[in-house]
This record gives structure tokens, sequence and C-alpha cells, in this order.
């Protein structure tokens, strides 16, 4: 479980008795998104309403807000309300009156809360020994931090222009059974072949940042695809990170 402070005070607004309810302010702070509304009636009785929307942060793992919202109206006696929150619904609105009698009310409001969020858990590790096991169908093998990986050399040329290159002619390492792949890890270069391999894995918001480093180096533009519609579509992982 992961927590997160999110705090937002507004500016001063000023509401009277000229009739409707306008929407006295909008806006979005750290994935959670309000907008403001009220009116004063002819008693002098200020009501005010605020509707909120978190659907951002339940894209990123967040199941919870907890905390409090305060209002406070500044004409003639100072008054405070106090609501407390706790959510899980997405989204959801809060009422607050005032009764002073006056025509006219210059208001605040300030929410103070703890975003609760579950982390995933990281990925089973796969066992690349078993993956990339010798067969009748791999030709080649990559050999990273002395551990053997046994691949097919067509089958990586056409989702890897890095290697459709260095099996070509052009290169000794085209005539090789087996070949050393230097200055990375045998655990990151497995990652990438496992995302394209027979039996492929997919990417995690624990793998995400190396599989990309990986996917530009050895030029797997499949895998950068996969990796970008995780992060589109089924991230946990914040916008702001992200960028």
């Amino acid at each position: 479980m992961t927590t997160k402070k999110i705090s937002y005070k507004s500016g001063q607004k000023t509401v009277s008795n000229t009739g409707g309810a306008p929407v006295l302010e909008t806006g979005v702070k750290d994935g959670i998104r309000h907008e403001w509304s009220g009116r004063v009636d002819s008693s002098g009785q200020a009501s005010f309403i605020w509707m909120f929307n978190w659907e951002d942060l339940r894209s990123e793992g967040v199941n919870r807000l907890v905390g409090t919202l305060i209002v406070r109206t500044f004409s003639g006696p100072y008054y405070s309300k106090r609501v407390a929150i706790d959510w899980t619904d997405t989204t959801h609105s809060v009422w607050a009156t005032f009764a002073s009698g006056y025509p006219s009310h210059n208001i605040t409001f300030e929410y103070n809360l703890t975003a609760h969020a579950v982390e995933l858990p990281p990925p089973e590790k796969i066992s690349f020994d078993e993956m990339f096991v010798a067969s009748d169908k791999t030709d080649v093998v990559l050999i990273v931090e002395g551990k053997k990986l046994n691949v097919n050399k067509t089958f990586l040329s056409i989702h890897s222009d890095y290697f459709s290159t260095l099996f070509s002619s052009n290169f000794k390492e085209g005539q090789m059974k087996e070949i050393e792949i230097k200055e990375v890890s045998y655990d990151d270069f497995g990652l990438l072949l496992a995302m394209f391999s027979p039996n492929p894995q997919f990417p995690h918001d624990h793998t995400v940042e190396k599989l990309l480093e990986m996917a530009s180096c050895f030029q797997v533009s499949s895998v950068t695809r996969m990796v970008e519609h995780h992060l589109l579509n089924n991230s946990r992982i914040g916008y702001e990170k992200m960028i």
C-alpha cells in the first residue's frame, strides 16, 4: 500500500443573490478534478456544491481518498465548515450551506486528501534458460554474461533491425554459430527477447523503462509499440512520471 498527499486551496470568490447558481471555479490538481458552484437565496442563505472526479487517479491504482474539505466564508461573522471525506467511488458531490442573512458571501475552500493505492506485484521471474533452450528451430547461440540463449536468426532478424544487419553477409557474425553480446546484462537482454519469443511475455510497470532502453539499443520497434500501448492503456504509472 502506498499513499500520496494531495492538497488544494482556492482563491476567494464572491457569490450573491443575483439569481442562478454560477460556476465559481473549475480546476484539477494531481488527478482530482472539481467544479464549484454557489448561490445565495432571498433569505441570505448561501448554498455551495462541489463536484469531484478522480477517475485519472483510479487509472494509476488509487482506490481510496481520505481527508477533509474546509469551507470558509468572510462575510460578516467568520464561518467555517469541515466535511470529512472517505471516498472509494470516483465521482462525488459535496454540499455546504451558510445561513447568515447576508446578500453576498466571500468564500474560499480547500481540501487535504490522502490517496491510497495498492501497488501491483512485480512480475514472476522468467526462466530464460527454459525459454531459449536449443531445438530444431534454433540455429544460433547468443552468449550474454557467459550464459547461452538459443534463437533463430530469421525470426530475430524480422523483429530487430540490429540483428538483421548483424546476421547479414557483410558481417562475420552472420556465419558464426555462437555470438557474444556485450555491454548488456543477461536478465535485461533475455527480457527483451521474451517480448517477441514464440511464447511472448508482456510489458509490466516494473519492466517498461528497461524494455524501452533495450528496444532502442537493439532496434526492436515492435517492443517499443507494445510498451507504448501498455503505458497508454494499462499502466498505473502517473502521467508526470511518464514524461
